[in-house]
């Protein structure tokens, strides 16, 4: 009989969810809401209904992320750097340095084997940030997911010396009323963003291979502005937003194996899907 192990990332902005047995059953990601709990409930209830899985069928939960603590069906929770460093040590084993830009943070995390051997953070301004690129992508009328493809028909990013986001909000829209291209903006906005994050991970002594994760992976001229900055290729995984939950979950994995060479059973949470009113 399989075991099957979630783990469950609730993010400032997306939450995931990633069920794993030995390889990936399911994934999901979607926004996250303001009352933590009862999203969840849901995430998890539609995951396992993708999956074809009852609760009863999990091995082992894991929650992470911002609203971890959130999760009253968890056996356990940690840190998103922690998971992080598992899920992308299983995708990419050769990476020493990872560069994580979510929705209200970007963070650094110097790994081996798998394991965290120091991180640093940003999560006290907008700047360096997926909110950053939202608000800009906002004030031009332009899809944030459009962002990166547009930068690369750049002739020569823009100069945006702000570095707060309301100030480099008006600035944008300043130099676009005075002739400046779309694109030649939007390179410069992710070329101020790849500054303030080289910036801040440059303290952990950049090692290779790096690789990014997060909603900031998806966004190929962000990439690109990266790269120029921290003078090394940068490795972005099959599904960036997915990695702190399937970090859970393989941590969820090794406490059960941990404890089942021992002879013992870890212990649950005991709450079940009655309990957080997954059925009427």
């Amino acid at each position: 009989m399989a075991n099957y192990f979630a783990g469950l990332d609730i993010g400032s902005t997306m939450t995931k969810v990633v069920i794993f047995s030995d390889r990936l059953e399911t994934s999901l990601i979607g926004p996250t809401g303001a009352e933590h709990r009862k999203l969840a409930n849901r995430v998890m209830e539609e995951a396992l209904n993708q999956a074809g899985l009852r609760f009863e069928d999990l091995t082992y939960v894991v929650a992470t992320g911002y609203g971890r603590i959130n999760v009253p069906f968890a056996d356990r929770q940690v840190t998103e750097i922690t998971c992080h460093a598992k899920g992308i040590y299983s995708l990419l084993p050769t990476v020493k340095t990872i560069v994580d830009i979510g929705g209200q943070d970007s963070k650094g995390i110097k790994i081996q084997d798998g394991k965290v051997n120091n991180f640093v953070m940003n999560d006290k301004c907008a700047a360096g940030t997926g909110r950053f690129l939202e608000v800009i992508a906002d004030s031009l009328g332009i899809p944030l997911a459009k962002l990166g493809e547009i930068s690369l028909s750049a002739e020569k990013p823009a100069e945006i010396s702000s570095t707060c986001t309301v100030f480099a909000e008006h600035e944008v829209t300043n130099q676009l009323v005075n002739g400046e291209s779309v694109a030649n903006l939007i390179a410069g906005v992710h070329l101020s963003v790849a500054t303030r994050v080289y910036s801040l991970i440059r303290k952990l002594k950049i090692e290779p291979d790096v690789a990014i994760t997060g909603g900031g992976a998806k966004n190929i001229g962000l990439v690109k502005a990266l790269e120029e900055k921290f003078g090394y290729p940068i490795l972005v995984p099959p599904e960036p937003l997915i990695t702190g939950a399937l970090g859970a979950a393989l941590i969820g994995k090794d406490v059960y194996e941990k404890y089942a060479r021992e002879g013992q059973t870890p212990t649950r949470c005991g709450r079940g899907l009655e309990e957080a009113r997954f059925f009427s």
